[in-house]
């Protein structure tokens, strides 16, 4: 998931996208597997600003079931890292641990979203 960061100089112009492109290049950057806010930050840096489109890159994301809660996915993303540390080291018994803990931060924050 390597992004080519784009820095803009002062004295380069953006040209201006319509609303359907910036929700085409929003919809392009959650398929490379960004958050919400990861996108804002990629749009900002490159020299779009989402506040000039009327819509929240959030908003976008719902209209197309794209969306997945930044603490969910940030968890989920843990839990798949401890699992994997655990499949190997099956005498490590704080990873053990570690693992029910987070599974259950996941059905804390699931339950807390309505989505179980």
């Amino acid at each position: 998931m390597v992004i080519e960061k784009k820095v803009l100089k002062k004295t380069e112009k953006v040209k201006k996208l319509s609303q359907p492109e910036y929700e085409k290049k929003v919809l392009e950057l959650e398929t490379k597997g960004l958050t919400a806010e990861k996108i804002g930050e990629f749009l900002r840096r490159s020299g779009i600003h989402p506040q000039e489109y009327g819509k929240k890159i959030s908003k976008i994301l719902k209209e197309k079931d794209k969306y997945v809660g930044p603490d969910l996915k940030n968890v989920q993303e843990k839990l798949e890292k401890i699992s994997q540390h655990y499949e190997k080291n099956k005498q490590d018994k704080k990873a053990k641990r570690e693992k029910t803990r987070i599974f259950s931060q996941i059905r804390k924050i699931k339950r807390y979203l309505k989505q179980l």
